[in-house]
């Protein structure tokens, strides 16, 4: 195991953040793992275990819970595993407790809906003299927290330290190469849970194997639109965060997003569908199409999935509109 003793805050003690802690640790980190709940804090560093999201799973020796966001403050650098949607509030409440220099890196996928804003720089409003980084790939948090061979990628506007922070956070079942392409590694992220819940609508109407495969690669056109539209560069969307992403998103019920498509194939609507659980692209899919609009970016699949789910079509209109689109070139 890498002998490098510095210090990770984690904020936010869900499944990828317990997970995240795990994989920090083992690169030989401590790590100061930090959640809303003192009962569950004192449950988790008493039982070693975060039964709620990752039961099964032994916490590592070298993280420690807390409620004190205050404890992050010596951190070398803070990983922010929240929902997208808060935050804002929460670099806000970082803001208040953390140095300026230390650097806060993302690990939530989506766009601020409010104000349609990518979450970096909403980021950088809280905190506009502080780094910023993000971190995405193809990764389930089971996978990960198991040991499990993993590899995601760390964009940073600065190389040195998207560097640094990559080595610190690699370790021997995690790999995490690093880019200063920082709005490409977001649209990746953001938009793939979108067209997820396109995927899995298509298997849960039971539309074929060969419907989902022209869907994702359809998808990914879409994608690669967007990014060269809105400053990302192509090469980051070939890489994990975004076709790596994007494939491994679409093609399995481990997905949060794809299960939530799959149930509304099924027939569920979508709060039944969603089932009390937080779904990110369904949070991210207004948003996507609006900013797609403003730069006239074509994403049909994007925009059928947004209206399904704001009821302006079902499912099957859906389908029919996008077999029926114009015939024209592939691009």
């Amino acid at each position: 195991m890498p002998a490098r003793a510095g210090l990770i805050g984690v904020v936010g003690a869900g499944a990828w953040g317990t997970a995240l802690a795990n994989a920090a640790a083992l690169a030989g980190n401590d790590v100061v793992l930090w959640m809303r709940s003192s009962e569950q804090a004192e449950r988790l560093a008493a039982t070693r275990e975060n039964e709620r999201f990752l039961p099964g799973i032994r916490l590592h020796d070298h993280i420690e819970p807390t409620i004190d966001l205050s404890d992050l403050a010596k951190a070398d650098f803070v990983l922010l595993v929240t929902p997208a949607q808060t935050t804002r509030d929460m670099a806000a409440a970082l803001a208040a407790v953390l140095p300026p220099k230390t650097p806060l890196v993302l690990c939530a996928k989506g766009i601020e809906r409010q104000t349609g804003s990518f979450l970096c720089d909403v980021v950088e409003t809280v905190r506009p003299a502080s780094p910023a980084a993000i971190l995405s790939g193809p990764s389930f948090a089971h996978d990960v927290a198991r040991g499990l061979p993993t590899a995601v990628t760390l964009a940073c506007g600065d190389p040195a330290l998207a560097e640094d922070i990559a080595t610190a956070l690699s370790g021997p079942t995690l790999r995490v190469y690093h880019r200063t392409d920082v709005r490409g590694v977001e649209i990746g992220g953001a938009a793939k849970n979108v067209l997820a819940i396109a995927c899995g609508a298509v298997v849960g109407r039971g539309l074929g194997e060969s419907a989902k495969a022209a869907l994702i690669a359809r998808g990914f056109a879409e994608l690669l639109r967007f990014a060269r539209a809105y400053g990302g560069e192509a090469e980051t969307l070939m890489g994990l965060s975004g076709l790596g992403d994007l494939v491994l998103t679409c093609s399995s019920a481990q997905s949060r997003n794809f299960a939530f498509g799959l149930r509304l194939g099924q027939g569920l609507s979508p709060e039944e569908a969603a089932g009390g659980k937080l779904v990110e692209g369904a949070t991210t899919a207004s948003a996507l199409v609006a900013l797609a609009r403003a730069e006239h970016v074509d994403m049909p699949i994007a925009q059928a999935v947004e209206q399904v789910l704001s009821g302006a079509f079902s499912i099957d209109q859906a389908v029919d509109a996008l077999m029926n689109r114009p015939i024209k070139s592939e691009h």
